[in-house]
């Protein structure tokens, strides 16, 4: 829990970080950019890499920091980095595609297609919807394992876990409330919308997702991972950090729910957004669905200043008006913000290979940064029209 009108590189060399950036756009926005992504390493970030896509296509990109603390290579582009949460969205939008094609519900509960997984303690799957699970409405609660310090991250880092291992670590707690009556943000709800894509089609979960949305997309530079505790080259390592003189490299790790194994770049979340907002993958009442949206928790409110949450997707409001839709995601010391315009026609994403978790205000400070960076790259073409 990131000058020219032809596209070219240029490097810069500004208060001793190397700054590569690709620039297509208006100088402003390409400067704008670059300072942005230099503030996010100022707050002690180590690498950062943040691609803007315009409506025409055109490209910018900055990059600060480095790729590896010990050697302090720069910074790739093109870097792979683990997706997290951000691959919620994919899921939802697999499921969504099956509702359209009448191969299940929304309304369906858990139950239905998981017949007494969900139960125990209060906890009851034939109560909770799947879009529920959709958008963290079920009350389920959330106990994956995690780490909080470096010996735990040492000792935990291979840790293997079935999907029905973590749900029944939830179900071992009551509800955080009744179904449909509050919000919570669960990733064991979306381990069960895996298991029952599963279920629906007999395929896994991230076989669906690579036949339906990646391959469809030329999207080749995402790509599941199961049990690998490495990524594909290039990489910036990854890093915690729990608190002074306690950095760790973090980049050897099995994501705790195979859900989650998921690596990517920018310029693949760029497109896989963009082609979900200008409805590519998913017919306008599917994507309808998804962009009705709930308030979140106040928590999470801290994080996600007037945002809701839809299915799978979270909605912003941009400083210029109106408002964008992304989903950001952090695990293993990577941590990645996104946005795209209503339309799908402006788009960025910044990912960060270091995770400030040792207090809230470190946490606070790193999201909110990379916020601004979103909101600036969404606002360069001016105030959003209706």
């Amino acid at each position: 829990m990131h000058l020219a009108v032809t596209l070219g590189v240029a490097t810069i060399l500004v208060a001793g970080v190397a700054a590569a950036v690709v620039h297509s756009a208006g100088d402003s926005s390409v400067e704008q950019l670059r300072q942005d992504t230099e503030a996010i390493h100022a707050l002690g970030v180590s690498g950062v890499q943040a691609r803007v896509i315009e409506p025409d296509g055109q490209q910018s990109v900055a990059t600060s920091g480095t790729a590896d603390r010990n050697t302090g290579s720069p910074v790739n582009s093109d870097g792979y980095f683990r997706m997290a949460s951000t691959s919620k969205t994919l899921v939802a939008t697999v499921i969504l595609q099956l509702e359209a094609e009448d191969g299940l519900s929304l309304d369906d509960t858990v139950d239905h297609w998981l017949p007494e997984v969900l139960q125990g303690n209060g906890n009851d799957g034939s109560r909770i919807t799947i879009r529920q699970l959709l958008q963290h409405t079920s009350g389920i609660h959330d106990d994956l394992p995690g780490y909080t310090t470096p010996e735990e991250y040492y000792q935990q880092r291979h840790d293997l876990y079935e999907p029905e291992q973590l749900v029944a670590r939830a179900v071992a707690h009551a509800p955080a409330f009744p179904p449909g009556e509050g919000w919570e943000y669960s990733n064991t709800g979306y381990v069960l919308l895996d298991m029952i894509i599963e279920k629906a089609t007999g395929q896994p979960g991230h076989q669906e997702i690579d036949d339906r949305i990646l391959r469809p997309l030329g999207l080749d530079q995402t790509r599941w991972m199961g049990t690998s505790p490495t990524l594909p080259q290039p990489h910036a390592r990854a890093y915690q950090f729990f608190g002074p003189d306690s950095v760790v490299d973090v980049t050897d790790q099995i994501p705790v729910s195979e859900n989650l194994s998921w690596v990517t770049t920018t310029s693949d979340e760029n497109d896989f957004f963009r082609a979900l907002l200008a409805g590519r993958l998913l017919p306008a009442r599917q994507l309808d669905e998804m962009k009705q949206t709930v308030p979140v928790s106040a928590e999470v409110q801290q994080m996600w200043p007037d945002g809701r949450y839809g299915l799978g997707l979270v909605e912003r409001p941009l400083s210029c008006g109106r408002t964008y839709w992304s989903h950001e995601g952090g695990d293993g010391g990577y941590i990645t913000l996104n946005g795209v315009t209503d339309d799908g026609k402006r788009s960025a994403v910044v990912s960060m290979s270091e995770a400030r978790g040792d207090t809230l205000e470190h946490i606070q400070q790193q999201t909110i940064t990379a916020s601004t960076l979103i909101d600036h790259a969404l606002c360069a073409g001016g105030p959003s029209t209706p």
